[in-house]
C-alpha cells in the first residue's frame, strides 16, 4: 500500500495525511470520455464501481452520470461538471474539485477527505448546491462553498480525536453558505464555522462540541438537541431560532454573552 503526496503548491490550504489505495487505474482518461460519450443512447453513462484514481478528468461532462462506489481517489475533476449525477459510495479522498459543479448530485455515504480546492489556475470553489451528502465522511478546506439546500443529515464532518493521523485535521466550512442545508443528526465537532450562513438549516441532534462559530448566522435555524458543548459562539446571531430550549451545553459555550439573541 502506498500514498499519494500532492505538489505543495496545490495543496496550501489542505493539511494532513492521504489515505492509501492499492494499485492506479485500469483505465485512460481517454476512455473514460469514450465512455461518456458512448453512442449517444444511454441517458445516464454507467461508470459505477469503476477505479478511475489519479486521473485528469477535468472540464468533464458527468451529468447524471452513475458513479456509484467509483474510486476517484486522487482524480482531477477541476472544472468538471457533475450535477445530478450518482455518487453514492463513492471515493473522492485527495481529489481535485476546484470549480467542481457537485449540483443536485448524490454523494450519499461517499468520502471528502483532504480534497483539493486551492490552488492552480481555477480559482472558483466546488459547488454541493442541493447535493445530498447524507452520511458522508468529509474532511475539507471548503471556506466559501457553496452547500445551500444541501442535504448533510447524519454526515461525519467532525475530527476524528481517537485517530491520532487525523487529530489536528478539521472541516473548514468558514464564510461557507448552507442557507436551508439539513445538518440533523451531523457531526461537526471541533470544525471551522465561522461566519458561516446556517441560515434557516435544521441542525436538529447535530453534534457542535467544540465548533468555532464566531460570527455565524443561525437566524430562523433549528437546534432542537443541538450539542454546542464548548462551541465559541462569539457575535453568533441566534435571532429566531427554533428549538433553543431543547439545546445542549449552552450553559458551557464559551463567548455566550457576546452572541446574538
Amino acid at each position: 500500500m502506498r500514498k499519494r503526496i500532492f505538489p505543495l503548491a496545490l495543496v496550501a490550504a489542505v493539511a494532513g495525511a492521504w489515505c492509501a489505495r492499492a494499485s492506479a487505474s485500469p483505465w485512460t482518461a481517454a476512455q473514460v470520455r469514450e465512455r461518456i460519450r458512448g453512442d449517444g443512447t444511454l441517458a445516464r453513462p454507467n461508470l459505477s464501481g469503476l477505479d478511475l484514481s489519479d486521473l485528469d478528468l477535468s472540464e468533464v461532462d458527468f451529468r447524471r452520470a452513475s458513479l456509484v462506489g467509483a474510486n476517484l481517489f486522487g482524480a482531477r475533476l477541476v472544472s468538471s461538471n457533475l450535477s445530478g449525477a450518482d455518487l453514492t459510495r463513492a471515493n473522492l479522498n485527495g481529489a481535485w474539485l476546484m470549480g467542481t459543479d457537485f449540483s443536485g448530485a448524490s454523494l450519499v455515504g461517499s468520502m471528502l477527505m483532504s480534497v483539493v480546492v486551492l490552488g492552480g489556475q481555477v480559482t472558483a470553489r466546488p459547488i454541493f448546491a442541493g447535493a445530498d451528502l447524507s452520511g458522508a465522511r468529509v474532511i475539507a478546506e471548503f471556506p466559501g462553498v457553496d452547500f445551500r439546500h444541501a442535504r448533510l443529515s447524519g454526515a461525519n464532518l467532525g475530527v476524528d480525536i481517537k485517530n491520532q493521523g487525523m487529530g489536528q485535521m478539521r472541516t473548514n466550512l468558514s464564510g461557507a453558505r448552507l442557507t436551508g442545508a439539513d445538518l440533523s443528526g451531523a457531526d461537526l465537532n471541533r470544525s471551522l464555522l465561522e461566519f458561516t450562513d446556517l441560515s434557516a438549516t435544521n441542525l436538529a441532534g447535530a453534534v457542535l462540541f467544540r465548533a468555532k462559530m464566531a460570527g455565524a448566522d443561525l437566524r430562523g435555524a433549528h437546534v432542537a438537541g443541538a450539542d454546542f458543548t464548548e462551541a465559541d459562539l462569539d457575535g453568533a446571531n441566534f435571532t429566531g431560532v427554533q428549538g433553543l430550549p431543547a439545546a445542549k451545553g449552552l450553559d458551557t459555550a464559551t463567548h455566550r454573552d457576546r452572541a446574538i439573541w
